[in-house]
């Protein structure tokens, strides 16, 4: 008998937390994050938006840093919870437990953040994945993060890999292309297989 894919919804999720079933989790925003996070302005307060945002290191790093308008969204509660765990006075109205094709963009959001969630997403939905992020984005407003140029094999599960060309056509209808190349400052076990980018809403 074939194999059925999972479906990738809350409870998915939530079983993958709950049995450690989660590779992804770096402990802590990764080097080339930090980096483009360090020459952002907080005195601008620019809304932030990080989905699938797994346990938040990002929003954390953004918050501590004195950015007040950063929103999380993911599936599932517990990653969620380990955020406000960690640091009490985000604001819980901040904290999304919501589908990211479910969320609006009122207000627009100036910054959206990419950290493993696109390669969570099945591959189908990465067209709409571009098109989403352009609509929650204000006019100009930045799509920013790492996306896995690899392979990781075939699996019905995720991480799902790809290729920068693959990914140019999602996104080249709603974006330009300020930076769009591997990234230089990975992590140890994710160098040369990680494409940082940082593109502008044209919609």
């Amino acid at each position: 008998m074939d194999s059925v894919a999972p479906p990738l919804d809350a409870a998915y999720w939530s079983a993958r937390y709950a049995t450690g079933r989660d590779a992804w989790d770096a402990g802590r925003a990764t080097p080339p994050l930090r980096a483009y996070f360090d020459q952002l302005d907080p005195a601008r307060q620019p809304r932030i938006l990080i989905p699938g945002a797994g346990r938040a290191y990002e929003a954390e790093y953004l918050h501590r840093r004195g950015f007040g308008q950063v929103f999380v969204a993911d599936l599932a509660a517990a990653p969620l919870a380990a955020l406000a765990r960690r640091v009490p006075d985000f604001p819980a109205a901040h904290l999304l437990q919501a589908n990211f094709f479910d969320l609006n963009n009122q207000p627009p959001y100036d910054l959206i953040v990419e950290q493993t969630f696109f390669c969570a997403l099945a591959p189908v939905l990465r067209p709409a994945y571009a098109r989403h992020c352009a609509h929650l984005l204000r006019p100009g407003g930045t799509l920013a993060g790492l996306l896995f140029a690899t392979d990781f094999g075939t699996s019905d599960e995720p991480p799902f890999g790809g290729t920068r060309e693959e990914y140019r056509e999602y996104f080249a209808p709603y974006f330009d292309f300020h930076h769009f190349d591997t990234a230089h400052n990975s992590l140890p076990a994710r160098q040369g297989r990680e494409l940082f980018i940082c593109l502008k809403n044209i919609v």
